[in-house]
C-alpha cells in the first residue's frame, strides 16, 4: 500500500500545481486571446478553441523537459 499512497500524494500535489499555475495564468491578458485562437459565434452557439495558446504551452513545456532532462 506504501506505493499506491506515494503515488495518489504526487498525483495529488500535481493536480494542485497545475491549478495554481491556471490561477496564475488566468490574470495575464494574452492567454487564451492569442491570434490563433478559434472563437466561432452563431446565434446561440459559440466556440472556443485555445490553438495558439495550446501551441505555445505546448512549445515551453518542451524546452522546459528539455533543459531539466540535461
Amino acid at each position: 500500500m506504501a506505493p499506491l499512497g506515494k503515488t495518489l500524494i504526487i498525483l495529488g500535489l500535481s493536480i494542485a500545481t497545475v491549478g495554481a499555475l491556471v490561477w496564475a495564468f488566468a490574470s495575464l491578458p494574452w492567454v487564451g486571446k492569442l491570434p490563433g485562437d478559434l472563437y466561432i459565434r452563431r446565434g446561440n452557439f459559440s466556440f472556443y478553441f485555445p490553438l495558439a495558446t495550446c501551441i505555445l504551452l505546448s512549445l515551453i513545456v518542451s524546452v522546459l523537459f528539455t533543459l531539466l532532462s540535461r
